[in-house]
């Protein structure tokens, strides 16, 4: 059984190239066509990548999120969440890696088995960086009114920090 999932993404590809050579389709040139088309969306991406990227970076070394975090705090603990994740919750539509280490941070200041480095952990799992998402797939697909997007997108990751939170709670 080991051997076949070793084996399984070499398959694949032999696969797709011997239906690619029995279709008669050059094989090549349509890699290099494609590839061709992921630089120029690359290209198009870029700005707003690096926009948000230095932004997060702003935020964070400027201790506005530490400010956001304790304004904010009252208010998550009425819902049930600890007032510790709330600089995961502000970071993680905006960045992944951003997001990543403030996560590190919960985990190895309370402990993986904690409520809240397990907690932490859940929402990374469970939620997306909707900013960075947007920006790319809006972005290569020329679109710039996302119109209901990204708040819709916002209100999924709230229901994804809470039913983490509230998976925790109900299953540690």
């Amino acid at each position: 059984m080991e051997l076949f999932f070793t084996m399984l993404v070499p398959l694949i590809l032999a696969g797709v190239a011997l239906y690619a050579a029995l279709r008669r389709v050059d094989v090549y040139s349509a890699l290099c066509h494609g590839a061709g088309s992921g630089l120029e969306t690359l290209v198009r991406v870029l700005p707003a990548l690096v926009g948000l990227m230095t932004a997060v970076s702003m935020l964070r070394a400027s201790g506005a999120l530490e400010l956001l975090s304790a304004a904010l705090s009252p208010v998550l603990e009425a819902v049930g969440l600890p007032a510790e994740l709330l600089p995961l919750m502000l970071v993680r539509p905006v960045s992944g890696s951003a997001a990543l280490g403030v996560g590190s941070e919960l985990i190895q200041t309370y402990g993986p088995n904690s409520d809240l480095g397990r907690t932490a952990a859940v929402m990374l799992g469970s939620t997306e960086t909707t900013f960075y998402t947007i920006a790319v797939y809006f972005g290569a697909a020329g679109i710039s009114r996302t119109r209901y997007a990204v708040p819709a997108a916002l209100c999924a990751d709230l229901v994804g920090f809470l039913a983490a939170a509230w998976a925790v709670r109900m299953l540690f």
